[in-house]
Parts: C-alpha cells; structure tokens; sequence
C-alpha cells in the first residue's frame, strides 16, 4: 500500500486523523462483531456513565516498520490481558484477549498507509478504550460500553529525543493505597495532569511519584515506571501493588537478564537510596526509554553520574537492544512480534 504524503521525521507527539478506527458495542450482555468505520465522532447520552463518573479504561500499543518491511506489533497479547484486569477492577465487561488482538491486527491493517517507514524514527500509535455508554445518574457500573480503537502517527514522546530529562519528587500521590494504580484507567490520568502542568511551569519534565503510604518508597512517574542501574551494573525497578504493570518494563528486564546478562532486582526502591544509582530511565510504551539526568527533591539536586548530555551506557545498551527486537534487526522471544502484513 503507498505511504501516505507525511513528513514521518517531523511528527510530533499529537493526533492524527486517519481513515479508519475500529467498534464494539456492548448491550444485553454480549459484545457485537464489531466494525471498522470511517466517523471518528462518538454520539453519547448527556447521562453517559463514563461521563458521569469515569468509568473508562484504555491501552497504548504501536505498529512499526520492521527492517524487512514487516508491519508489527509488539506483544499486543499482553496489552489485551492488562485490559481485561483495568475492566474487571472497573466492574466493565471483559473484552474477549483473541478480540483484542483480532481488532488491533485489523486496524492497523486498514491504516497500513499511515504506519511510518522504517528507519523514520516516528511509529504508528494504537489506543484501544472502552467506556460506559448508557446513562447513569445513580452511582453504579453502565449496562452498555463501547470499545473502540483508533491510531495516530507519531513521533517521539518526548521532543527532545534522547536527551536526559530533569524530573521533581511530586507532592501529589498518584494513586490511593489499595486504590487503581496498577490498572490504566483514565482517572488515574486526570489525577496527573495539575501535577505535570505546575512540573511544566516550574521546568521540569516529569514528576516523581513516592509511594501513597509512606512517601518513602519510589512508584513511578504519570506515564512511565523507573528502571535504575545500579554501579556496578544491575538492573533495579521498582516494585509496588500501586504501579502500573509496564509491557515495555517487562519486556526490558526480559532483555537484561536474557540477551545482556544483567543482574536484575525487583523490589522497593527508596528514595533516599537513588542518590547512589549511576543511571535512571523512565520507560513506557511512548518513549521506550527517556533517561534522566536529574531528579530535584525539593530543592536538593541529585545527579546522576551518566550526566545531562547522553543516555547512560547501560540504559543505552537496553534501549537498543529493545528497538531492534521491535524493528527486527534483533530475533526476538517466541511471540513478541504480532505480524499484521
């Protein structure tokens, strides 16, 4: 299929009409077959439950180029049973995993034109989301939801690319002890966004959240979790019940331990230890992996000794390695790469 005319190594971060986006509905108890259309509005109730009170889980994926000129998606199976918990702790009816996979393989199909050549820099992002529908004006779960996914080219999350990102220990929690930290649901978003805006202001990337309990432990940040290495080269991520599950952390600790050889530790970090770390990244499904040169707490700087100017070696080591099992220039595990065409 001919690309359409898209200056690829300019895209920013942002939407991007294209032609086709995928819907299910859900009514009586049971999802429809589903559709691809071209109307990219969404007619709802005033009273809609997701309106009213937020009942709404989404995902993030990407579609890439491969080297060989492969179309792909990278674990989508895993993107699909995320969804499934985010909808189950919502009370929201589960959409089926092989659905799942089945309604991404064939949106990206139907917007091949708009997936970015490889070598680009810039991807095809996905967001699958489901929402209550119905009206609801008494405080329980929606009768009916939709599901529906649309995708957008983009490039990279952060403009300035791979340069070290100066972060700030927030004062806001991001989630409630025993609350829906570990689910991706959109309130959990809403809750981040006066904490980033006044980040922003005040000259910062991102924000470092500590642990809701304590405030002693670090979490993750409002659309990534930590990976730190340690100096004498082991792999730390932070383990908590209220951070989201990473497929992108997952899959990079996977890589350290199985293709780099690190050593890799999954457990508390605390903050007062981070001081001692000789790299840190923020790693996601839009980024892959940001790094960080600087984490202020309060006016008291930290940084690290990989510096401001470049990613840390060993960071840099899973960065690569991760994208070129993405962009098939690396074999990758047994069912990592869904090929769409």
């Amino acid at each position: 299929m001919e690309k359409k005319n898209i200056d690829w190594s300019n895209l920013g971060f942002g939407y991007v009409h294209t032609d086709y986006r995928y819907v299910s509905n859900y009514k009586n108890g049971a999802w429809d077959d589903g559709v691809l259309t071209e109307d990219a509005n969404i007619v709802l109730n005033e009273c809609a439950g997701v309106l009213q009170y937020a009942q709404t889980v989404f995902e993030g994926l990407k579609a890439y180029t491969t080297e060989d000129g492969h179309i792909v998606t990278f674990r989508p199976d895993l993107n699909a049973e995320r969804l499934e918990a985010s909808a189950a702790r919502l009370e929201m009816p589960v959409f089926p995993k092989e659905r799942f996979v089945d309604a991404v393989t064939r949106t990206v199909k139907a917007n091949a034109a708009y997936v970015p050549p490889y070598g680009s820099g810039a991807t095809l992002y996905i967001r699958p989301y489901m929402f209550g529908s119905n009206p609801v004006i008494g405080v329980k779960p929606a009768d009916e939801y939709q599901f529906r996914i649309f995708c957008t080219p983009v490039g990279p999350y952060f403009k300035g690319g791979a340069k070290p990102l100066t972060i700030r220990v927030s004062d806001f929690d991001r989630a409630a002890p025993h609350g829906t930290g570990n689910i991706k649901a959109g309130l959990n978003y809403a809750m981040s966004l006066h904490a980033i805006v006044t980040a922003h202001q005040e000259g910062y990337d991102e924000n470092m959240y500590l642990d809701p309990g304590t405030r002693t432990k670090v979490e993750e940040t409002g659309g990534a979790n930590f990976l730190f290495i340690t100096k004498d080269n082991k792999v730390v991520t932070p383990k908590s019940d209220s951070i989201l599950p990473s497929i992108t952390r997952r899959s990079l600790v996977h890589v350290a331990r199985e293709y780099l050889g690190l050593e890799v530790e999954e457990r508390e970090v605390y903050l007062d230890e981070v001081k001692d770390f000789a790299e840190c990244g923020l790693c996601g499904t839009a980024a892959v992996i940001s790094p960080v040169g600087k984490i202020v707490d309060h006016g008291k700087e930290i940084c690290l000794p990989s510096g401001m100017a470049e990613m840390g070696p060993v960071t840099k080591k899973l960065y690569d390695t991760l994208t070129g099992i993405q962009m098939g220039r690396l074999e990758a595990p047994s069912g990592w790469i869904h090929v769409i065409e």
